[in-house]
């Protein structure tokens, strides 16, 4: 059995309040949480103070990795520096490490050239707001065909580009790894790692989309485990964070013991 470091983003129990998800993650044995701006009703949108939220966490034994995301961030406006300002702001006084970065998805900005441009030109801007606040910039390539920014190699390569090794990581998601059909791992510039499963065995990979999006189990068809192990292998410690999308873990009757499972499944599988 493999010790795993795994966190928990708030997508997985997205109906809770902070103060509740908190108390799960602590109940799971896990210290590390990832907070999101896209929760209606809930931190951060419904204005929560970022001090409230750090008491919560203190409170609970957690500590914040990261606020999940920034959208449409290599797609840089004066809208968007404002909003990344806000959300680094908040990351910084809630004791958040990381602001996770989300390309556009919408099927603009794909063309060779473009997306190499528009990706340094949002990089170069952040690194010194983030560098400034000590938050890590974590970009999370996605994996659907329409997404701007797929390749974790194109990432790197990026981030590479505008010296920024020392303020920007990338995020490998197993589900978005998987669709993007990209072999390569960059172990040396990973920063997280999320995690989440799709058992479905009638969608085709280039139709999964978050709603297929489990708990990890023996039925998985991304091979989480193969990825985690390879991850390891080649010299990522970090942490594996779980991030189910999928209605049907959302409306768990008992989502501690759904997680608990899953956490056993990897540690005995990988």
């Amino acid at each position: 059995m493999t010790t795993l470091s795994f966190a928990l983003n708030h997508m997985t129990a997205p109906a809770l309040p902070l103060d509740e998800f908190f108390a799960l993650a602590t109940s799971l044995g896990i210290s590390a949480v990832e907070i999101r701006n896209d929760l209606a009703g809930n931190a951060i949108i419904d204005g929560t103070p970022a001090a409230a939220v750090k008491a919560l966490a203190e409170k609970h034994g957690q500590t914040i990795i990261s606020i999940n995301a920034l959208q449409r961030f290599n797609e840089w406006t004066n809208e968007r520096a404002s909003e990344a300002q806000d959300l680094i702001t908040y990351a910084l006084e809630c004791g958040a490490h990381a602001l996770v970065l989300v390309p556009v998805n919408d099927g603009s900005g794909q063309k060779d050239g473009e997306r190499q441009a528009n990706l340094q030109q949002a990089l170069t801007a952040l690194k010194p707001m983030l560098e400034k606040a000590g938050i890590t910039g974590l970009v999370e390539p996605l994996g659907f065909e329409m997404c701007s920014l797929r390749s974790k190699t194109e990432a790197v390569e990026g981030i590479r580009a505008i010296g920024g090794e020392g303020t920007f990581k990338v995020v490998h998601d197993t589900f978005h790894h998987h669709l993007a059909g990209e072999e390569k791992i960059h172990p040396e510039m990973t920063g997280l790692v999320h995690i989440s499963g799709v058992a479905d065995p009638g969608v085709a990979v280039d139709d999964m989309r978050d709603p297929h999006r489990i708990l990890v189990d023996a039925t998985d068809r991304l091979d989480n485990a193969g990825q985690v192990r390879k991850l390891q292998d080649s010299g990522y410690s970090g942490l594996f964070s779980f991030e189910p999308f999928s209605p049907e873990v959302h409306q768990s009757a008992d989502i501690k013991a759904a997680v608990g499972k899953s956490m056993s499944y990897l540690s005995a599988t990988v």
